[in-house]
This record gives C-alpha cells, structure tokens and sequence, in this order.
C-alpha cells in the first residue's frame, strides 16, 4: 500500500453535514458544519431535504428541533461554492433547492423548532424565519446581509416578511444590519431568548410541552394554522370550522374532554 493510500484509510471518515438524534417523540436535526459556520452546501441541502422526508414519514415524532453544532447556527449560503459555478441554471437549481428545503419544514405535519445559538445570517435566518417557533441565546444575532455584497436577499424575504412586520423586514434586507436576540424577540422572529448555558433547557421545554399534547390537535393545528392565513376572512372561518368539526370527532378530542371533565391526565391515543 502507498503512503497515500495509508493515509486516506487511516483518515477519519467525513462526519455527515447533519446529525438526527431523538428522545421521547422528539426528533432534533443538526447542522453540522461548524468549522464552515454551518454554511448551506449543496450537501447540506441534501441532507436536510433528506432528514425531513424521513421525519415526515416517521409516525412516532412529534416534534422536530433544528439546532447547530459551533458558534454560528447557519452563515446561510456557501459563497465559495456558488461562486466556483457562475452559472444561471446553477444558481436556478440551487435557490430551487433551498426553497424545496424551505417547503418541506412548512409541510412537516408537526411543529419544528429552531434552536439558535449564535449568528443565523441570509438564508441562515431565513431557516428560523420558516420554522414556526424558535428559541435563540441572548449571543444570538440575526440579519439577512446579501445586499452587502451585491446580492438582495430574495428568499430569505420570503420567509422573513411572513414572519415580522413588513417594514421591520424590509429595513432588515435593505440595510443588512445586524439585530440581537432581544429585537428578535420584539419584531416576532424567536419566540423565547435564553441565557446560552440554559439555551438547549428552553428549547427542551417547549418541544416537550407540545410533545405532551394530543398529536392529533398539534397536527391539525399546525396544517390549519398556515392554511388560514391565506384565506379571506370569511373563507378562512369556514375553513377553521370544518377543522374543528373533524377534530372533534377524533378520538383524542374524546379522551381529551372526558378526562377533563374527570379531572384526570388524559391518555393520547393519537386518533
């Protein structure tokens, strides 16, 4: 054997670019590219279109959380790998893949969390944007930056614009600054901000408490939920109507209102 063949056996294996780990129905996706601030290769992309797909076919989850390993939740894109292909129908197929990344944590039929525990930049942020709740450190800090280098943030806008108020949002793309956790906390784009050393405890405890509700209401509830923003307000109450009928004759809301009324736990069946 050559000497570069004993080295490359000898080499550690590449550990994949995202990590699933689950503990009682809650299912947590890790970025994992730190030394590269988890920017978003085309393998990353692959990895987490891949994770979803396995967790929205995976009955037994209940919640998913997306957290990150090192000091940068996600630097969004990898810009020298978009700029090693200065192509069209390169850039076409690489934003297409990111948007189908995108649509499939919408789609997911339950809840998803983004744990964030530092810099979450352009499409980075556009990943919390797009989860439905998310949790950062206080050290964590926000901004959609493309328009410092010539690039406005077009799909990050997407996700950005239904998350905080329009005007909050289009300060932020227009002008790339940074926001800290806190204005993050007051424009709407995390729900919770945590010391870092008690970071993963304030996420543990919020997907645990939608664990710890039926997942038949979590499922209805999140479908329902995106569904009627983009309804009328008259459509929009049809529409919740016809989903509360149809929950209510699930066996979950049985349970759930006879062991109310007992004043007892009650014990999900998932029906």
């Amino acid at each position: 054997m050559t000497a570069a063949l004993e080295a490359a056996a000898a080499a550690p294996a590449a550990e994949p670019p995202v990590l699933r780990t689950d503990a009682a129905g809650i299912a947590t996706l890790t970025l994992n590219r730190p030394q590269q601030l988890n920017a978003l290769s085309e393998a990353m992309l692959d990895a987490l279109a891949d994770g979803l797909r396995a967790l929205a076919e995976d009955p037994a989850v209940r919640v998913v959380v997306l957290a990150a390993r090192g000091k940068a939740f996600c630097a969004g894109h990898d810009l020298k790998q978009m700029r090693a292909r200065p192509e069209l129908d390169y850039y076409r197929a690489l934003f297409a893949k990111c948007s189908a990344v995108m649509h499939a944590i919408a789609a997911l039929p339950v809840p998803v969390i983004a744990g964030v525990q530092g810099l979450a930049t352009a499409a980075g942020c556009q990943l919390v944007a797009q989860c439905d709740l998310a949790v950062a450190s206080t050290e964590a800090r926000f901004a959609v930056s493309g328009i410092n280098v010539g690039l406005f943030c077009s799909t990050p806008a997407v996700a950005l614009s239904r998350a905080v108020g329009r005007k909050a949002a289009l300060e932020m793309l227009m002008t790339g600054d940074f926001i800290d956790a806190a204005a993050a906390l007051a424009r709407g784009l995390v729900n919770r901000i945590a010391a870092p050393a008690e970071l993963d405890a304030a996420v543990d405890a919020l997907a645990a408490a939608i664990a710890a509700k039926s997942p038949v209401a979590v499922r209805t509830g999140k479908a329902m939920f995106a569904r009627q923003l983009e309804m009328g307000l008259a459509d929009a109450y049809a529409f919740a109507g016809e989903a509360m009928a149809c929950n209510m004759m699930a066996e979950d809301a049985a349970e759930g209102i006879d062991a109310f009324i007992a004043k007892r736990k009650p014990a999900w069946r998932g029906r």
